[in-house]
């Protein structure tokens, strides 16, 4: 998890998206103009017609496009590995932290907008998120061997929608620091996969 989150140099590309994630996250996708997004990063309406075809390629870019960083950082924490599978597990949910608190406009798209994505989009995005759950499933399973695939996978899920919440939390201004927010929802995030490996301790109805 990094400590420090100094903005990187953004494009011109790039400030039109994360205006127009902004933006659809606040009023939905039908209730922002394309006027609006390009008033948002200083530039005319027609203008944004030079870096994207209208909104629907936005809503593609933003939803295929986050996909496909999540996976590739998945893949790259793997691949980096660490001393124990234990440091690998450690690493994807540092990587998803960092999702949850810096793009959490884009899981309220997600959330809302997925269907109005083509058919082809749409397919491109439910399989780049399987292949990112498989490689959280493999490291559980690795990590508690109790765990059967299906209990891993489900408790994948189930810690990515606690992680994905962050949208409803307070508003950022009156969140605790950044640092306390990481780790109280890594706590989380290792408990839950301890207690999906843990059936002696689960009540017994």
């Amino acid at each position: 998890m990094s400590n420090a989150h100094v903005p990187a140099p953004t494009s011109r590309r790039e400030q039109i998206l994360k205006e127009a994630a902004r933006l659809f996250a606040e009023r939905g996708f039908h209730g922002v103009g394309v006027d609006e997004i390009g008033a948002a990063v200083g530039i005319s309406g027609p203008g944004l017609y030079r870096h994207f075809a209208g909104k629907d390629a936005m809503l593609a870019e933003l939803l295929v496009g986050i996909s496909e960083r999540l996976l590739e950082g998945g893949r790259m924490r793997i691949a980096e590995g660490g001393e124990s599978p234990e440091a690998v597990l450690h690493a994807l949910i540092d990587g998803h932290i960092d999702f949850a608190l810096d793009d959490r406009p884009l899981i309220t798209v997600h959330d809302r907008e997925l269907d109005r994505l083509r058919e082809a989009d749409r397919k491109r995005v439910r399989q780049l998120q399987r292949q990112y759950v498989e490689l959280w499933v493999e490291v559980v399973r690795e990590c508690y061997p109790a765990c059967t695939e299906s209990e891993a996978r489900s408790a994948v899920h189930a810690v990515f929608g606690l992680l994905n919440s962050t949208p409803h939390l307070s508003p950022r201004a009156s969140l605790p620091p950044r640092a306390a927010t990481e780790a109280l929802l890594k706590r989380l995030a290792l408990g839950a996969f301890g207690a999906a490996a843990d059936r002696e301790r689960m009540p017994v109805e």
